[in-house]
């Protein structure tokens, strides 16, 4: 039980890891480099999970996938896809309540960089792609190793939303986090605090050993 809950935490945690990363550089490259009209309200849409309770997003996810009642779920339940009380229920929560982690990382250093060298690259004949994989990503890379490690270590700790969408299935969609409460609510404190020790010990590793790896900024 606890070793399927924990190989199934790293895998959510990791699928919505990879999703937040690349949600977070191409919206963070909308905020900071495009003007448009509505700008400052999908800026402030971003940091909406910040403000809404896991349990209230798991909820809506509900209302709308449900396979009886929801939005979409009967059809997409016609087609043989589940997301309610499955893994991919449980990957679209997770995914929505880390998604400003990223994003919040990365827009900073984007608007302390500018535009001048991308613009001195397209100037040189580079396209988009080469002048974002040459010029941008290196300029960004630690503040989206850093939004990334934010973004798992959220991802692992995830119990709320997690919670009301996994249905908490024996074997099938109980996470680590679940498997904490289970095991201290049928007083078996140990596991429960082993549990919890580990997913802490992972989520700190992770920000200490970036911490410790990503270079000084210079002084000004």
């Amino acid at each position: 039980d606890v070793v399927h809950a924990i190989r199934l935490t790293a895998t959510i945690a990791v699928i919505s890891v990879v999703i937040n990363t690349v949600f977070g550089v191409g919206m963070s490259l909308l905020l900071v480099r495009y003007r448009f009209p509505g700008k400052r309200l999908l800026s402030a849409l971003v940091d909406l999970p910040l403000s809404v309770s896991p349990v209230v997003v798991g909820l809506a996810l509900i209302l709308v996938y449900n396979g009886r009642t929801g939005w979409f779920g009967p059809t997409l339940e016609s087609w043989g896809f589940r997301v309610i009380f499955s893994t991919p229920g449980m990957i679209m929560a997770t995914v929505f309540v880390a998604l400003p982690l990223v994003v919040r990382e990365v827009v900073p250093v984007l608007e302390e960089i500018g535009t001048e060298q991308e613009q001195a690259a397209q100037s040189l004949g580079a396209n988009s792609w080469q002048t974002f994989r040459r010029i941008t990503l290196p300029s960004i890379r630690w503040a989206v190793v850093y939004g990334v490690v934010l973004s798992l270590a959220r991802s692992l700790g995830e119990f709320g939303a997690v919670k009301v969408v996994s249905g908490n299935i024996l074997g099938r969609t109980r996470t680590a986090t679940l498997v904490v409460e289970e095991k201290y609510l049928n007083f078996d404190k140990g596991g429960a605090y082993a549990t919890a020790f580990l997913l802490t010990l992972v989520a700190v590793a992770c920000i200490v050993i970036v911490s410790l790896i990503r270079p000084e900024e210079p002084r000004r």
